[in-house]
């Protein structure tokens, strides 16, 4: 039987793992590849991206993102993301590891090409606790449907303000 003390332990890795999902979430929309790395364990982690890709480590799909995700043309940049989580189902599997899944819906604009992109998919992943901090061992997407439409003539696309952390006083 578990007592109040594990079943509180429990609790916090769980809102633990919540956090690091929607921070991983957050560095994506806010083009911070240092944020999106340190979701990830610091070596060996599986990323399955589907038709994206699939790495063996996280810095591949670092590098990608700084490419990809961080490109700017004009000064502006090219593409802008929107990650909605939820649904959240995390089961801890011993003091150091859990699972979990979790629903999206993504959004995604291209400023060059005019159009928008909803997907939506379900994340399977693993996480392990070490050096103080949850973090995934492995991140798989499965893509259930999507959607591309041009945008019309006169959509206006405006970009605000990327980068900004949340600092612990």
């Amino acid at each position: 039987m578990l007592t109040n003390d594990d079943r509180i332990a429990a609790l916090e890795a769980i809102e633990a793992i919540k956090n690091l999902k929607h921070g991983y979430w957050r560095a994506c929309d806010a083009k911070d590849p240092e944020g999106f790395a340190a979701s990830f364990v610091p070596e060996g982690a599986v990323i399955d991206y589907g038709p994206l890709g699939r790495f063996d480590d996280a810095a591949p799909m670092v590098e990608i993102f700084r490419t990809v995700a961080c490109r700017r043309v004009d000064g502006r940049y090219r593409v802008l993301d929107m990650h909605h989580g939820s649904h959240p189902q995390i089961e801890l599997t011993s003091h150091d590891a859990a699972v979990g899944r979790w629903s999206l819906r993504f959004r995604q604009v291209d400023t060059v090409e005019r159009t928008e992109t909803v997907t939506v998919g379900e994340y399977d992943d693993e996480y392990r606790f070490s050096d103080g901090a949850w973090r995934m061992s492995v991140c798989r997407f499965t893509q259930r449907w999507s959607i591309t439409r041009p945008l019309s003539d006169d959509a206006v696309i405006e970009q605000g303000v990327f980068r900004v952390r949340l600092t612990s006083a």
